[in-house]
């Protein structure tokens, strides 16, 4: 009997220290501590207001980088049907993304920005100027000439993308790598 009730605490034992929670492992250690790379503060009602007007003007210009794309594809295929549908939907995006560029660029005021970060903005609107003045050609010549259309877009889109990249690095946003690169 002993022997059958040593048995059974050993069992129960081994089952009761196995339901015992495991400590996670520790963290490893950050490369900077906490306190030396403080959040960026909370952005003013004002740079929220530019913020928001960017978030607008964002979509038009992931409009356009989609348009930029399907001519590069159609392109390569060498297939003048697929690159004139492309050129029209390029065409077409054209006009749709103007309407969120223009919609998101008032509430864009860089004066809302002090000293380096306000020359930042101030870039970043006048890449957004530029691409918003463009797209009424790109929407009228996109259709007829494609490929050279996607390319001079591509080059605005190029110095927007590194305006952006910027003004984000300046006010402490963080920064991803664009994957839909722009010709």
């Amino acid at each position: 009997m002993t022997h059958r009730l040593a048995v059974l605490l050993c069992i129960a034992a081994t089952s009761l220290g196995a339901q015992e929670p495991v400590p996670p492992p520790a963290a490893p250690p950050d490369s900077a501590p906490a306190e030396s790379t403080p959040p960026p503060p909370p952005p003013s009602p004002e740079q929220q207001r530019f913020l928001d007007g960017l978030r607008t003007a964002t979509r038009g210009i992931a409009q356009l980088k989609d348009g930029v794309s399907r001519v590069t594809r159609a392109e390569a295929t060498r297939n003048p049907v697929a690159q004139r549908r492309a050129g029209r939907l390029l065409a077409g995006l054209c006009g749709s993304s103007r309407g969120f560029l223009r919609r998101g660029r008032p509430q864009m005021s860089p004066v809302v920005y002090e000293d380096s970060v306000q020359l930042k903005a101030r870039r970043l609107v006048a890449q957004m100027d530029s691409v918003i003045k463009y797209t009424t050609i790109c929407e009228d010549s996109a259709g007829a000439t494609p490929n050279a259309t996607a390319v001079a877009l591509g080059k605005r889109m190029k110095t927007y993308d590194a305006a952006l990249r910027d003004f984000r690095l300046a006010i402490g946003l963080p920064v991803k790598e664009d994957t839909s690169k722009s010709r």
